[in-house]
C-alpha cells in the first residue's frame, strides 16, 4: 500500500483517471457516433486526455480547495 502522506497525488491520480475516462467516452461517441472502431478511438482519446488531466488537477486542487474554503461558512 502507499503511504497517507501521498494522499493528495493518489486522489488527484484516480480523480483525474475517472474523469478523463468518462469524458472522452461521452466527447468521443458525441463527436463521432458508435462506429466501428469507437473503442479505439475513445482509448486514443483517453491517452491523451489523462495526460493532460493528471498534471492540471495536481496544480488546480490547492486554487479549487481554497475556492471550497472561501464559499463555505464556517460552523
Amino acid at each position: 500500500m502507499i503511504d497517507r502522506k501521498y494522499q493528495k497525488l493518489v486522489f488527484s491520480f484516480f480523480m483525474s483517471l475517472l474523469m478523463s475516462c468518462i469524458m472522452s467516452l461521452v466527447i468521443s461517441i458525441f463527436n463521432m457516433g458508435l462506429v466501428n472502431n469507437i473503442i479505439q478511438i475513445w482509448l486514443n482519446a483517453w491517452a491523451f486526455a489523462f495526460t493532460v488531466a493528471f498534471p492540471t488537477i495536481i496544480v488546480v486542487s490547492p486554487l479549487v480547495h481554497m475556492l471550497v474554503s472561501i464559499t463555505l461558512k464556517d460552523e
